[in-house]
Formats: structure tokens, C-alpha cells, sequence
């Protein structure tokens, strides 16, 4: 059955993510997998440049269509015959990107991941112009959103085939920053329907689903111990302990989406948080490596890729958990706690001191937020 897809309303009650929503995320879940294990691969063969630079460009591919696809079916999301046909064609279009993911780490070839990001992002074109079509007052939003992506569709195309490969790596942050500037663009003309508890409730999932990467480094750990006879439970125990105070750090504040502009902020913000979580997962993978005697890279290096994206989600949390604007102790908190993550990449033991920092952070956090609830 096919029908108008008009804007939803703000204040919609028992807004939640539906079923559609949660498959699309499940495609994620192996295209995330995939550039998070090629990131893990790169490091223990020391390939540290060429396989930080891969990652930040596949999982750009990743993540915009995740965020443009959430927010949009936040405000127009009518569950029509013609609304998922189109959604599912989205997700092959995932799927594309993570089989074209280890062709980018090993070849530097981008033209599958490409192809996989233009499909989504056609499709997406698709959903815009149905909504122009159905809600004359989001007509200049709407038409604005069609004509951006597709315009950055036929400049993607044109540099997976014709940019010269000095030009590549400068030609992709131009566009990378193009693509970005299109929902500002849109949303001047009149803002979509988005719904704030929508948004915060999908962000959480898709945080969850990163934070798989994670776990799943601290399950090889148990498992590689088990196999080989070295000890790695204290290394797997200090990986649970860095994942758990991951979560407990990002849903331990609510989150305020009060405008358009916070939102946008908030959304964007996210590209950080969620690169980070995947290349912790990737660094606590390889820190396994190395106690194995499996890696080519130096201790310093491999642990710094369990430290540094651990300060970057901590910065981005504080950020966008309001910290910033508050007063007292709390809004120091993370920003120490990340200056001290990052000085453990250089002591002994990092991982496990890694954690033990984390740990505190957790209980700081948790005792603050306590105190400020009494007073209130």
C-alpha cells in the first residue's frame, strides 16, 4: 500500500525505532565489523598511516548515510510498501560498502565502497523527493536536501574515476566537508520534522552496535588465551572494564536536544564519538596482538590506538553531554580524565592503567551527578 509520506509530528508520544530502523542498523553491524577488523590488521602489521587514513574515509562512507537515513525517517517515516523497498535498497547499498571495505585497506581501491555509497545515497534522493512531493510547506527543505546529495553523488563518482591520486586525499575532504554543509543548507529554508527522543534513542543504538567492536576484542582475548596458554584474562578483564565505562560515561547524562543548531552540533559530534568506539575496538584487538607476539608494530603505538580514541569519545562526550555550559567539578572531569588516558600511553602496563582511569571516571561521573540531583 502506498501512501502520502508527510512530516510526523515533534511531539509525537511513544516515538521509538521500528523495526525497519533496527534492520537498517543490523547492515551496519558488518559493514562496521569490516573496517574496524581491516583497522585492527593494519596496526599489527604497522601500516599505521595508510590504514588511519582508510578507516576515517570508510567509515565517513559509514556513517553519513546512517545519520541523513535516521534523521530523515525521524520526520517522515510513514512505513508504506514504497518507503521500505526503498530503505531496503539502502541497506544492499551497506552491504556494498562492506565488501568493498578491505579493498580499500589492501589496494587503495574506493571505487565498491563508492558505488555501495551512491546507491544509498541515490536511494535517499528518492525518500527527499517523495516528501517534496507530499508536504508543500517542506517543499524548499525537501527539494534543497534532493539537489545537494544528488550533486555530490556525481562529484563522488567523478573522483573515484577520474581524480588524479595527488589530488585524491584533498579532492575527499572538500567533499567530505560538501556533503556536511548540505543539511545546513536544507534546513535554512524550513526545518524538518525531526523528534528529539527519536534521534537520542537511535544515536544510543547505533552506539551500542559500535561498542560490539569492543566486546568482540575482549572475546578474542579470552579466547586467544585459552588456546595459546598465555595469560591474556587480566588484558580481557581491562577491555571489559574500558567497554563498560564507555557505555556508562555515554547514557549516564540525558540528552537535550533544545534546537536545530544543538542538534546539528550533537549529530556531527557523533562522527567522532562513533569512529572512536570502532577504532578502540580495533586497538584493544591488536593490543591482544601484541601480548601474543603477533604484532609488527611497537607497544607505544599499538596501545596508543586503544588511548587516543578513548580521549577523543571523551572529549566528545563532555561535549555533548552539556558539559561545557555546566559549573562545578563535573565539567572537568572528562577532559582530565582524557589528558590522563593519553599520558597512560607511554607507562607501563597502559591498557590496564587505561582502565583503571576509565573506572574512576565512572565513579566520579556517578558520585557527581549524584550530588547535583540532591541539591536540586
Amino acid at each position: 500500500m502506498i501512501r502520502k509520506l508527510l512530516a510526523r509530528d515533534t511531539a509525537e508520544a511513544h516515538r521509538v525505532a521500528t523495526p525497519l530502523e533496527l534492520l537498517f542498523d543490523l547492515s551496519f553491524v558488518v559493514a562496521v565489523a569490516q573496517a574496524a577488523a581491516s583497522l585492527h590488521h593494519a596496526v599489527v602489521e604497522n601500516h599505521i598511516g595508510h590504514g588511519v587514513l582508510a578507516f576515517c574515509m570508510a567509515f565517513f562512507a559509514l556513517w553519513l548515510p546512517w545519520l541523513n537515513f535516521t534523521w530523515f525517517a525521524s520526520a517522515f517515516d510513514n512505513d508504506d510498501t514504497l518507503y521500505r523497498i526503498i530503505t531496503m535498497v539502502q541497506i544492499a547499498g551497506v552491504l556494498v560498502i562492506a565488501a568493498g571495505i578491505p579493498r580499500v585497506f589492501e589496494h587503495d581501491d574506493y571505487r565498491v565502497v563508492v558505488g555501495g555509497y551512491v546507491v544509498i545515497r541515490l536511494a535517499m534522493v528518492a525518500h527527499w523527493l517523495r516528501a517534496s512531493r507530499d508536504n508543500p510547506e517542506h517543499r524548499a527543505c525537501t527539494q534543497r536536501y534532493a539537489i545537494g546529495i544528488g550533486v555530490m553523488q556525481v562529484l563522488w563518482v567523478l573522483w573515484v574515476v577520474v581524480a588524479p591520486p595527488s589530488l585524491a586525499i584533498p579532492l575527499w575532504v572538500v567533499f567530505m566537508i560538501g556533503e556536511l554543509l548540505v543539511p545546513l543548507w536544507a534546513e535554512r529554508a524550513s526545518a524538518t520534522t525531526w523528534h528529539p527522543h527519536h534521534i537520542a534513542e537511535r544515536h544510543g543504538l547505533f552506539t551500542l552496535i559500535v561498542l560490539g567492536e569492543s566486546i568482540l576484542a575482549a572475546t578474542l582475548a579470552f579466547q586467544k588465551g585459552f588456546d595459546s596458554g598465555v595469560n591474556l584474562i587480566s588484558l580481557a578483564a581491562a577491555s571489559l572494564v574500558i567497554v563498560f565505562s564507555v557505555w556508562w560515561i555515554y547514557f549516564e547524562a540525558p540528552t537535550h536536544l533544545h534546537n536545530l543548531r544543538k542538534a546539528f552540533l550533537w549529530g556531527y559530534a557523533h562522527l567522532l564519538i562513533l569512529g572512536s568506539i570502532a577504532a578502540l575496538g580495533a586497538g584493544l584487538a591488536a593490543s591482544v596482538d601484541y601480548d601474543l607476539h603477533l604484532s609488527h608494530a611497537p607497544g607505544t603505538t599499538v596501545a596508543a590506538f586503544t588511548t587516543v580514541p578513548l580521549a577523543v569519545f571523551l572529549l566528545c562526550a563532555w561535549y555533548v553531554q552539556d558539559c561545557p555550559g555546566q559549573d562545578g567539578i563535573r565539567k572537568y572531569l572528562l577532559p582530565a580524565g582524557s589528558v590522563a588516558v593519553l599520558a597512560a600511553t607511554f607507562g607501563p602496563a597502559p591498557i590496564h592503567v587505561t582502565a583503571g582511569i576509565a573506572l574512576v571516571l565512572v565513579v566520579a561521573t556517578r558520585l557527581v551527578g549524584a550530588a547535583e540531583r540532591v541539591e536540586v
